[in-house]
C-alpha cells in the first residue's frame, strides 16, 4: 500500500500456508500502538489489530484497512498532527458493526509559528554538562526563525554569535534504515539552522573533575527537561500576547534571536567546565549498575550514541579528552578518539601519565583448536581488531614497536598462521598484521597482566558429504524480554521458540550437536546468551527472530526476509541462509545486512540473526502459528547452514 487506501504492490508468490477464514463474532481491537505508547512519526504510520472475523470491513479515520481472512487488519494512514492523536476505528459485517475511539500520544515535535521570531528550545545542542580543554572549540547549534540575528549571551555579558547554516532537514533514522522508497529521502532544505563555537570559557558553576576516582559513585544524572521556555517542543516566541521569553537568569547562558523589532530569548541549559592541564587517565571497566551480567568489555563509539566500533577489555587505560553528560571522549592517539559511557570509566590518581608502552616481541603457540599469539605490551593500551577474509589486523594506540622477534614455533606444528608482520603507524600506533592460510573462523583477545593474548580459532574440519556431523550449533530463540506482537496476539518470543525448537530437531537429525539458549518462555538477557555460545566453543551461533517495523515505515512495501551479521566472517553464512529462506518462504528478499546486534557480535564463531517473517502482517503471523510455516522457516535456516559449511570445506 504505497499511499493511504491504495492497493498493495505485487509481491512474490508466497509459499506460506493459506490463512483460514474466521467466522466468529465481530470483536474489534487494536494491538499496535498500545495506548501507553508514545509514537514518533512525521506524517503517516500504521495501526494493526484484529476484528475477530474475516467478514469485517475496517476503516481508520475513514481510510479502509486491509483485512485478512482470519480477521487481522493493518492500516497505513496519515496520522493526526495533534500531541494526543484520536483515531476513529470502525468495523462492520453484513450483520453487525462496532466503533472504537482510540487515543495515542505523539512524541512532541516543534512546529514553527507562522509569523514572528522564535527559537526551538528542543534543538539546542549540546545541552547539560560539558568538560572540555581550554584550547578546544565547542560547537553550538540551534534552530530559530529564518533571517534572524542569533547570539548566545554568556553570564558576565560576553556574546557568542551563531551564523546561519542552511542544510537539508534530517531524515529520520527509521526511514534511513528500513524504508525502500528513496522518495522519502527527499527532505526539505532548512534555512532556520544556526551554528557557532565556544572556546576557552567556563559557563556556570564548576562541575568538578571530569571523572570520579575509582570506588566513588558517579555524580547525579543531568535533568532531561530544559529549564526554560515552557515544556519541550513549545516555541519561545516574541511579539504580542504570544511572547514566552524566558526570564533573566544570571547563572545560565541566554540564547537570543532578533528579527526586526522582536526578540525571542531562551535559557540554554548548559554548564561548561574547562579541564585541568594535568591529563586525566581513565581506567575502563564494566558499569556495575547495568542489568544483566557484565561482559568485561567497554564499548567505544566514533561519536556519542553512534554504532559500536571498539571493544576495550576491562583494565584498559586511556587518556580522557572531554566529556558531554554521560559520554566520555578518549584520546586514543592524536588522530583517533573514541566515546565511551562515563559509567565504564574511573579516573586514575592525578599525575598518572598518559598511557604509552612498547610493544615487544611476539610468541606464537599452536594448539589443537587455536593459535595463541602472546604480545607483550607493558601497559594495557587501548587497541582495536579488524578482520578480512584471511587476515586479522591489530592496532595498539599509544604504542611504540620493538618487535625484535616474531617466533612461529616448529615449522610442522602449525599451518594456520602464514605470516605476522608489524609496522609503526603514524600518530603513535603500532600495527600487527596476521595473515592466515584459511578463512577467519573466530578470535578473541584478553589481557594476561600486561601481555595481550590473541587467540585465533582453527576452522573446523567439515565433512562435505555430511557437513553438520559433529558440529556444535547454539540456537538462540530471540526474546523475551521485549519482542513484537502480531495483529491477532501472537508473541514474537513464542514464535521464535517454536521455530528454534524445530530447527534444533532438524540439526540433530543432520548429525549436529545443539544447545538452546532457552527452552521455555523465560526472560534471558543478551550477554548470557552470547557467553553460553562462547564458553561452549560453539561452531556457529544462530539467533531466530521475526520482524516488525518502527513507526513511520510502510509495512506493505517494506516487509520480507532478511539475515544480519556483524563481522566479515559471518557474511557468507548470512548470504547462504538468506538464499535458502527466500527460496523456502517465498516472501520479499530484503537481503543481508550488517547490524550492530548483540547476538551477531561474538568473535569466537560465525554468528547471524535471522528475521524470517514479519510479525505485524496477519498472513505471516498466521504462518508462524502453524507447523507448516515453522517448518519452512526452520528448513530454510538448516539448508543455509549446510550450504555454508559445504563451501567452507573447500576453502
Amino acid at each position: 500500500m504505497g499511499a493511504a487506501g491504495a492497493p498493495a504492490p505485487a509481491a512474490p508468490p508466497s509459499h506460506l500456508p493459506p490463512v483460514p477464514k474466521a467466522h466468529g463474532p465481530l470483536a474489534l481491537r487494536v494491538t499496535y500502538p498500545p495506548t501507553d505508547a508514545i509514537v514518533d512519526v512525521q506524517d503517516s504510520s500504521f495501526l494493526f489489530g484484529s476484528a475477530g472475523t474475516g467478514d469485517a470491513w475496517v476503516t481508520v479515520n475513514g481510510v479502509p484497512a486491509q483485512v485478512w481472512p482470519n480477521g487481522g487488519w493493518v492500516a497505513w494512514i496519515p496520522f493526526p498532527a495533534d500531541s494526543i492523536m484520536r483515531f476513529e476505528i470502525a468495523a462492520r459485517t453484513p450483520t453487525d458493526s462496532a466503533r472504537l475511539e482510540y487515543l495515542v500520544r505523539r512524541r512532541p515535535r516543534f512546529a514553527p509559528p507562522s509569523a514572528g521570531v522564535w527559537i526551538d528550545s528542543t534543538s539546542l545542542a549540546p545541552r547539560g554538562r560539558v568538560w572540555i580543554a581550554r584550547d578546544e572549540y565547542l560547537r553550538l547549534s540551534a534552530r530559530a526563525a529564518e533571517g534572524a540575528t542569533v547570539r548566545l549571551r554568556l553570564p558576565g555579558g560576553a556574546v557568542v554569535p551563531l551564523v546561519a547554516e542552511v542544510r537539508p532537514d534530517e531524515v529520520p533514522a527509521a526511514i534511513r534504515d528500513f524504508d525502500r522508497d528513496t522518495a522519502n529521502l527527499l527532505v526539505p532544505i532548512r534555512p532556520d539552522r544556526y551554528a557557532g563555537v565556544l572556546r576557552g570559557r567556563a559557563v556556570g558553576a564548576d562541575l568538578g573533575p571530569v571523572l570520579p576516582p575509582a570506588a566513588q559513585p558517579l555524580p547525579p544524572a543531568v535533568a532531561a527537561a530544559p529549564p526554560g521556555c515552557n515544556a519541550p517542543g513549545a516555541p519561545c516566541q516574541a511579539g504580542g500576547a504570544s511572547s514566552t521569553a524566558a526570564p533573566p537568569d544570571t547563572a545560565a547562558p541566554m540564547l537570543e534571536a532578533m528579527l526586526g523589532s522582536d526578540t525571542a530569548r531562551v535559557r540554554w541549559p548548559l554548564q561548561v567546565t574547562l579541564t585541568d592541564t594535568v591529563p586525566t587517565v581513565a581506567l575502563l571497566a564494566d558499569d556495575p549498575r547495568r542489568p544483566g551480567d557484565a561482559d568485561s568489555l567497554t564499548v567505544g563509539r566514533a561519536a556519542p550514541a553512534a554504532t559500536y566500533h571498539w571493544f576495550f577489555p576491562s583494565g584498559t587505560r586511556a587518556l580522557v579528552g572531554a566529556r558531554i553528560n554521560d559520554d566520555v571522549r578518549l584520546a586514543l592517539s592524536p588522530e583517533d578518539e573514541a566515546w565511551v559511557a562515563a559509567g565504564d570509566a574511573r579516573a586514575l590518581p592525578p599525575g598518572t601519565p598518559a598511557p604509552r608502552a612498547v610493544v615487544g616481541s611476539v610468541t606464537i603457540t599452536p594448539r589443537d583448536d587455536r593459535v595463541v599469539l602472546r604480545i607483550p605490551v607493558g601497559d594495557r593500551l587501548p587497541f582495536r581488531i579488524d578482520e578480512t577474509d584471511r587476515a586479522i589486523a591489530l592496532t595498539f594506540y599509544g604504542g611504540a614497536g620493538n618487535l625484535n622477534w616474531i617466533r612461529y614455533g616448529p615449522v610442522a606444528a602449525d599451518t594456520l598462521v602464514r605470516r605476522v608482520s608489524w609496522t609503526q603507524r603514524a600518530a603513535g600506533a603500532v600495527g600487527l598484521d596476521v595473515e592466515l592460510a584459511r578463512p577467519v573462523w573466530g578470535y578473541r583477545a584478553r589481557w594476561s597482566r600486561t601481555d595481550l593474548l590473541l587467540e585465533i580459532r582453527r576452522p573446523p574440519a567439515v565433512d562435505k558429504g555430511h557437513p553438520l556431523r559433529g558440529r556444535l550449533v547454539v540456537v538462540d530463540p530471540g526474546h523475551p524480554p521485549a519482542g513484537a506482537t502480531g495483529p491477532t496476539g501472537l508473541r514474537e518470543a513464542d514464535a521464535n521458540l517454536a521455530v528454534a525448537v524445530r530447527l534444533g530437531e532438524l540439526l540433530r537429525d543432520a548429525g549436529a550437536r545443539v544447545v538452546m539458549t532457552r527452552e521455555s518462555d523465560v526472560p534471558v538477557d543478551l550477554w548470557p546468551r552470547v557467553r553460553l555460545a562462547d564458553s561452549l566453543g560453539a561452531d556457529l551461533l544462530i539467533s531466530i527472530h521475526n520482524n516488525a517495523l518502527p513507526d513511520g515505515v510502510n509495512p506493505f512495501t517494506n516487509n520480507g526476509t532478511s539475515v544480519f551479521y556483524n563481522h566479515p566472517r559471518s557474511l557468507p553464512l548470512a548470504r547462504a541462509i538468506q538464499r535458502a529462506l527466500v527460496r523456502r518462504l517465498g516472501v520479499r528478499d530484503l537481503g543481508v545486512g550488517r547490524a550492530d546486534l548483540a547476538l551477531a557480535r561474538p568473535t569466537w564463531m560465525p554468528a547471524v540473526l535471522c528475521e524470517g517473517l514479519f510479525m505485524i502482517l496477519p498472513d505471516q503471523e498466521h504462518a508462524l502459528r502453524t507447523p507448516e510455516g515453522r517448518e519452512l522457516y526452520a528448513r530454510g535456516v538448516l539448508e543455509g547452514i549446510q550450504e555454508f559449511l559445504k563451501q567452507t570445506s573447500g576453502r
